[in-house]
């Protein structure tokens, strides 16, 4: 069912390789092959799968920092597998979509991806986008549990309106201490807004600040994150009390002074 290409960091004495895994799923053999290899030679643990059933296998018994996703596969796509891994945990998300295929390319931004690359790609451009999406994943041992309490006052908790964003253990609360299901990128776009709240950034600084690959698409890419975290944290998403846009320039937080 799948391809293991475990090119790096070898298990010796029985300890855990802090080695960033990847998993790629590509139902073109020789694009896989090629990916795995070149990100293996360049420090990643990688596992490669042929298809979505075999990544549903592997996610089973393994654990992955990043996945990289073919979009149009035979049998279940990758978008489809994307917005399930995305319910089993902490997983950085690239799609890799043909060529002309905008929509697929907001669909899985809108899906919660953190990146994309478009098909054929230079494998250094690829690199470069696994590079700046694991900067912003954090490992499983800098993810406290969500029960530990301990030592909570020296966490960066930031309070706006009925919500209370926990900047360290990564997590919202709503109302009634529910927690709010944000995707690992709005929760990154959340965070920029809150350390640099009441001041006006525009979308080239909130991708910058990101990790976002520039490109003609960026833009856009932050306004869809824009869009989806509005609709979890504001009452009406169309008139927005706290992430306001500020036509023409960006966007702005709202966020009373005594707040931070």
């Amino acid at each position: 069912m799948f391809i293991p290409n475990l090119l790096s960091s070898a298990d010796s004495g029985g300890e855990i390789s802090l080695t960033p895994r990847i998993a790629i799923v590509e139902d073109e053999p020789d694009l896989r092959d090629a990916v795995a290899e070149y990100l293996g030679a360049n420090g990643y643990d990688v596992v490669s799968a042929r298809d979505a059933d075999a990544m549903r296998e592997l996610v089973k018994t393994e654990t992955f920092n990043l996945a990289i996703l073919d979009i149009a596969m035979p049998g279940e796509d990758g978008l489809s597998l994307g917005r399930w891994l995305r319910q089993q945990g902490s997983m950085g998300i690239i799609y890799a979509t043909a060529a002309g295929s905008a929509i697929d390319r907001i669909v899985g931004l809108e899906l919660g991806a953190d990146d994309y690359i478009v098909k054929p790609y230079e494998l250094r451009e690829l690199l470069a986008r696994v590079r700046s999406v694991l900067r912003r994943v954090p490992k499983p041992s800098e993810m406290p549990p969500v029960a530990d309490r301990t030592g909570e006052s020296e966490r960066r908790i930031v309070a706006f309106g009925d919500f209370r964003a926990d900047l360290d253990g990564r997590m919202v609360t709503g109302r009634d201490g529910t927690i709010v299901d944000l995707a690992k990128s709005e929760f990154d776009v959340l965070e920029v807004f809150l350390t640099r709240a009441n001041r006006l950034l525009s979308r080239s600084t909130i991708s910058d600040a990101i990790g976002f690959v520039e490109d003609p698409d960026s833009s856009r890419a932050v306004d869809i994150r824009i869009m989806r975290l509005r609709k979890k944290i504001e009452d009406d998403p169309a008139n927005p009390k706290f992430l306001r846009t500020v036509r023409g320039e960006g966007y702005i937080f709202s966020l009373p002074e005594d707040a931070r």
